[in-house]
Parts: structure tokens; sequence; C-alpha cells
């Protein structure tokens, strides 16, 4: 009996104990605030390290790489661990006492150095020179599933990209000029480039599947009996009343067809309908009479695309549906993709806006979309090197310049603030250490046999994943974007500070 009453007599010490203490830590709020969200921020970037673009991360982060995606289009993984790196020095810093204010500033100096630091280490790039801009393509794709198929996919991404824009006088890139199409069946190697236009949907008609010297017509109208503005219900009581009904819609109809056939046009597009059938039986029937492609359920959002591609205005109205309305091609063609369903093409158009195709073909879905990611990635790689024309070397050669230099500017301040700044040169290393670790290397002897070769000069060293060492990266052709690891710190920069900022939670019930 005596043992069962041990543990109940002792429950309340312990429970008042346990208030006691958390009076006490109140007036320690803000720092462990502080610590509670860095750690769970660094927990994040840690489970991120050995892998490229999980999704699920911490909310910050996952906003970070989101901000790293619209801007450069690739360092998204890059950017979180680096963020990861400075909140685990932040971590340190505060520790010891210094202020949060200090460090955050400190940072922002550290960053403002660092951005100069890559600036000089960046060589020129002109858009011209078609090697380079598939150098950095490659690099992008070699790190995803599909890299293996890189030799296809880079000039695809630098052919598409060059298409839709001058190379003299652009400073970005539309990438919604670019449409990526993805067709289920076939491998990566079917996938291709096409000037003109693609759709998926399928030709309503069955027997025009060619036609030369097309001249296309988009309409947002129905062809089909008009109905009633409210629900209504027409009741007919004879036969010779149902007659004429069914011969004033033929006629309706075989007007409107008419209307369309006189302006020449003999390929018809139409837009999906959700109030009713876009297109009736009687006019798919007249049409294919009247030898006129008809392809029916084009997206709202596509429209925009195919009207900038084929140079065709929408029509809204039959009254509005007049010769200029009309986009011209060589070729409308429906296309058989061996066994695995069909495409239809539009190509050779007369008056191109500058936009391009890509069809992605794979085995399943999850190919298909992973070679998609891929393919924007490459694209927005070359879209960073028309927006800033210069290039820096890969492979963590960036980083660990930025390590020495800071560490060397960190020299010429004092007090807390040159603490902070080697603090942001050190939490630098974290790039080139991951690097080595997920290609199987010793990252201690890795980083120091870097940050020697740095010492001595050697700006463009860094570690060579294929062959297992340290090299020339530039001779080995690992090159990105400047704009991507500028844009890679600042952002990771601005993100510790606003985490340092945060000193107190609010519970929302």
């Amino acid at each position: 009996m005596p043992e069962n009453v041990a543990p109940r007599s002792g429950a309340p010490a312990g429970a008042a104990g346990g208030r006691g203490k958390s009076a006490y830590q109140d007036r320690d709020k803000p720092a462990q605030i502080r610590f509670s969200n860095i750690s769970a921020a660094k927990a994040v970037a840690d489970a991120i390290r050995t892998s490229l673009g999980p999704k699920g991360m911490d909310k910050m982060l996952v906003e970070l790489s989101k901000a790293q995606d619209i801007e450069a289009g690739d360092g998204t993984t890059s950017v979180v661990i680096i963020a990861g790196s400075l909140l685990d020095s932040c971590t340190k810093l505060l520790q010891k006492g210094i202020h949060p204010t200090i460090i955050s500033e400190s940072f922002q100096k550290a960053l403002e150095k660092g951005i100069e630091i890559l600036t000089d280490m960046s060589r020129p790039v002109e858009l011209s020179d078609r090697e380079t801009l598939l150098n950095s393509a490659t690099t992008s794709l070699n790190s995803k599933v599909v890299s293996q198929y890189s030799s296809l996919l880079s000039p695809m991404s630098v052919n598409a990209v060059m298409k839709v824009i001058d190379p003299a006088t652009a400073t970005s890139v539309d990438l919604r000029d670019i449409k990526i199409v993805k067709k289920l069946g076939g491998t990566i190697d079917d996938c291709e480039l096409v000037e003109g236009l693609v759709l998926t949907q399928k030709v309503a008609n069955s027997g025009i599947t060619r036609v030369e010297k097309a001249k296309i017509g988009l309409i947002q109208f129905c062809l089909s009996a008009p109905k009633t503005d409210m629900d209504n219900q027409i009741v007919v009581s004879d036969y010779a009343q149902m007659d004429r009904v069914l011969r004033e819609e033929r006629a309706y109809i075989l007007n409107l067809v008419k209307q369309i056939k006189k302006t020449g046009c003999n390929v018809l597009l139409i837009q999906k309908s959700i109030l009713r059938d876009a297109l009736s039986d009687l006019a798919l029937h007249f049409l294919n009479k009247m030898k006129i492609m008809v392809i029916k359920d084009i997206e709202r959002e596509d429209i925009e695309f195919i009207c900038k591609t084929i140079g065709t205005k929408p029509v809204a109205h039959i009254d509005q549906f007049t010769a200029d309305m009309l986009g011209s091609a060589e070729l409308a063609e429906e296309v058989s993709l061996n066994g695995s369903g069909k495409l239809l093409k539009i190509t050779g158009c007369a008056s191109p806006g500058k936009t391009v195709t890509i069809v992605v073909r794979g085995s399943n879905k999850l190919v298909i979309e992973e070679a998609e990611r891929s393919i924007h990635d490459a694209l927005c790689v070359i879209r960073c090197l028309v927006k800033k024309r210069a290039l820096i070397a890969g492979g963590g050669a960036p980083e660990i310049e930025l390590a020495l230099r800071l560490t060397e500017y960190s020299r010429t301040l004092s007090g807390m603030e040159s603490y902070c700044v080697r603090a942001f040169a050190d939490a630098m290393e974290v790039i080139p250490s991951t690097l080595a670790e997920n290609a199987g290397l010793n990252p201690i002897s890795t980083v120091t046999e870097l940050r020697n070769r740095h010492a001595q000069g050697e700006k463009t060293t860094g570690i060579n994943v294929r062959k297992g060492g340290i090299s020339n990266i530039l001779e080995e052709l690992v090159v990105q974007p400047l704009l991507v690891s500028v844009s890679a710190l600042t952002l990771a920069t601005e993100t510790v500070r606003s985490i340092l900022k945060i000193d107190d939670v609010v519970n929302t019930r």
C-alpha cells in the first residue's frame, strides 16, 4: 500500500517546481523565442542539406526558396542551406551575449561586401557566345534526375530563349512566351522544340487532319442553337411546329457556318464553354462539309499565347468574325505519336510573335513532371544571364572565396562588428562542405585544401563532384550565372535578419 502513495505525494511538488521555473523563465523569453525560431529553421535547413527540392519546409524557408525561384529560378537548395548556416552562426553570437541588432547590421555589411567580391570574381558573357550558355544550362541540369539527357535539353532551352528575345536589346525573358506542353508516352529523347503552336486537343472532325495555307480563326461564341436567357421550357404540341423549330435551328447554324466560311477560314479553334455545348453535332456536320478543321475545348488561359503565336484575334460574336481577325500559317497538321495519342501542330506562322513551344514526352507522369521542372530551371538560368550578363564558377568556388575575403575584411573592422562578419564568413563554408559530403569526399580535408588553393589566388578552384576531387572548375565548365549566387546570398541574409528581429510569439487560438 505505501508504494502506491509515494508517487502521488511527489506529484504536486514537481508541479509546483515547474510553475516556479516557468515564472523565472519569462524574463528570459525574447532570447528563448529567438533560439527556438533559429533551431526550427536550422532543423529544416539540415534536413534539406542532403536532398534537392523536397516539399513541406518550415514556413520562412519555404518563402525564401520561393523568392529565390522567382528571382533566379535556380539555387533554391543553396539559399536554404546558406540561411541555415547563418542561423547557426547567429546562435553562437547570441549565446556570447552580442545584441541581435549588432549581428543584423554586421551581416548587412558583410552582404554588401560579399556582393562586391562575387562581382569581382565573375566574368562577363555575351549572349552570342552559345557555348557558354550551353555550359550554364548543362550545369543546372546536372543536379536533376534527367541529367543524362542534358545534351538534348540544354541546346533546346538555349534555342527556346534565343527565339523569343532580341539578344541585342533584351534585359529579361518572359517565360510565358515559352510554352511547355506535356504529352504522356515515348521517352525524354522524343522531346522537341516547335516554332509555332502545339495543341493537345483532338481535331473534332475526323476527316480532316492536314490543312496547308491555314487561315485560323479563334471564336469564343457557341456554334449551337440559341437558348432562352432564363430556364424556360417550350412545349411543342404538334409535329408541324416541331419541324419548324428544327428547320429554324438548322438555318440558324448554317448561317453561322456560312459566315465563317465566307472569311476564308479553314481552321477553327473554339474556346471551351461551360454554359452549353460550344459545338453542336449539326454545326460540326456543316463544318466538315465545308472542309474546315475544328479544334474545340481551347482553354481560357491558352488564348493569349495562341493569339500571340499565330497572330489571330479572339472573336466574341459572329458579326465581328472578319478576314482580318484570322491568323495564317503554312501548315496545320494532326501528328500521330506512334501509338500514344495525337498532337496538333501549327507551324510556319506568317507573323510569328516570338513564341515557341517545347513538347515534353515521358513514359510516366513523374518523369514528365521532372523533365518539365528541369527545363524550367535551365530556362531560368539562361534568363539570369540575359538579366545580368556575367558568369561565375560553380562547385563551391564562390563560397570559399567569400569566406576568405570576408575573413580578411573582418580584420579591418573593430569590436563586435569584426566578430560578426567573421562568423558570416565561416558560415559560407557550408556549401563546399555539403557538396563534398554529398560527393562522398571527406568534407574537412576537402574544404581545408580548397581554402589553401584560394589563399594562393586560385579563385576558380572548386569541388569536382564527377571526378571526386578538387580542380579548376571553369575548365570543367561548371558555371552558374552571377545572379543566382548574388540572389541566394541576399535573400538568405535578409531572411536571417528578419528571424533575428522576432523576439516574441503570440499564440493564436
